[in-house]
């Protein structure tokens, strides 16, 4: 017989082990969460996933409380609606956090708008308007951080690398960038720290990315719910509304990384982990997040070039490879084909490798092929 407990009158069975949040994800049914990361450690952090459990003496978090057979469970009731919405006004009230209703009511929303703009030093919405975890409960709970004073901003935002922004006046200290640091890539580059009004997450005793050990593979930028993580290359440039997301595979090694390319007027802007695709799982590396707008560069070569003398020409498709093959073949008749060897890149997709070893022992009929993973 299976195991089941009541949420929002409906009879969910669940496994042992799982909690609320599992239990109700697996049948559909929505408890918003903003620290909650799969995979790792629930915490319990931000209060948002709270629900109402009969007999309970207070609301428990739902992404780190077990289920257990009977239990009969509220997700929304007025209790747990108005827990949530205090817990969001309190977010919205620390930091700039410009995705709400006006802090005033009675104030002009353009007049608003104009006012964050300009104590972000920018003339552009916020860089993730439209793929905020806190816009999105904002606008469904009909909250802004109005009630409380606003928190002022104490640490300046981080530019001083080429791939991520740190915006601290947008953390909400979730902790899903260290949970996803450290339990999901492993990389333990970033963590908590200070304490009280002073806390913020910190690399390597407080100091940039660039001089810690993170590796900038992104896991942190992906995991953030707001706009304190931000890539460079993308910041104001992409817009939800705005681009197409295509799936493909990472080209970059054998591995097979899926990835959500974000394209926009025909040109890739940013690159997401597809979350629920093997083999990553949303994991991708400093390549594979990064490495995409060189394709645009001026200076990429698009055309074979032939040396002549002391200088290159350009050249078909055609007459490079003819020229390549007519080598291969006068120094297989000259020398034997043990004359000619090859080497793999490991970095390469699994088909290259593959097509590789096949040309040099099928058509030039030796073994002389290695792999530089070896070496």
């Amino acid at each position: 017989m299976a195991v089941t407990l009541t949420i929002n009158g409906h009879a969910v069975a669940f496994r042992p082990g799982q909690t609320i949040l599992a239990a109700a994800e697996a049948v559909g049914i929505s408890i918003p969460t903003l620290c909650h990361l799969k995979g790792a450690t629930p915490t319990g952090a931000c209060r948002i996933c709270v629900v109402e459990v009969a007999g309970a003496r207070t609301l428990l978090p739902a992404c780190s409380t077990p289920a257990t057979a009977g239990m009969q469970v509220q997700t929304e009731s007025p209790r747990v609606v108005e827990a949530r919405r205090l817990v969001l006004e309190l977010l919205l009230s620390s930091g700039h956090h410009n995705c709400s209703v006006p802090r005033d009511r009675d104030a002009d929303w353009t007049d608003f708008q104009l006012t964050v703009q300009a104590e972000d030093g920018t003339d552009r919405l916020c860089p993730v308007w439209g793929d905020c975890r806190l816009q999105e409960l904002a606008f469904r709970y009909q909250v802004d951080g109005s009630r409380f004073p606003a928190t002022a901003t104490i640490y300046p935002t981080e530019m001083a690398n080429p791939l991520i922004v740190r915006d601290f006046s947008r953390c909400i200290l979730c902790g899903r960038c260290v949970q996803a640091c450290n339990e999901v890539q492993v990389n333990r580059a970033i963590s908590h720290g200070y304490r009280g009004a002073h806390s913020k997450i910190v690399a390597a005793g407080d100091r940039p990315l660039a001089d810690s050990e993170c590796v900038f593979c992104g896991e942190c930028v992906q995991a953030c719910p707001v706009g304190a993580l931000v890539e460079k290359k993308a910041r104001y440039q992409w817009r939800p509304w705005l681009s197409e997301k295509i799936r493909t595979t990472c080209p970059y090694c054998g591995v097979g990384c899926q990835q959500w390319l974000h394209v926009q007027d025909g040109r890739i802007v940013k690159v997401t982990g597809v979350e629920e695709a093997e083999p990553n799982q949303g994991r991708l590396c400093v390549k594979g997040r990064f490495g995409y707008d060189f394709i645009y560069s001026e200076e990429r070569l698009k055309n074979p070039l032939i040396r002549e003398e002391d200088g290159f020409r350009e050249a078909s498709w055609d007459e490079a490879l003819d020229l390549v093959a007519n080598k291969f073949k006068q120094i297989i008749a000259e020398s034997g084909a043990d004359a000619l060897a090859g080497v793999s890149c490991a970095r390469s997709i699994n088909e290259d490798s593959y097509n590789m070893q096949k040309l040099f022992r099928a058509v030039f009929k030796t073994n002389n092929i290695d792999h530089c993973a070896r070496t």
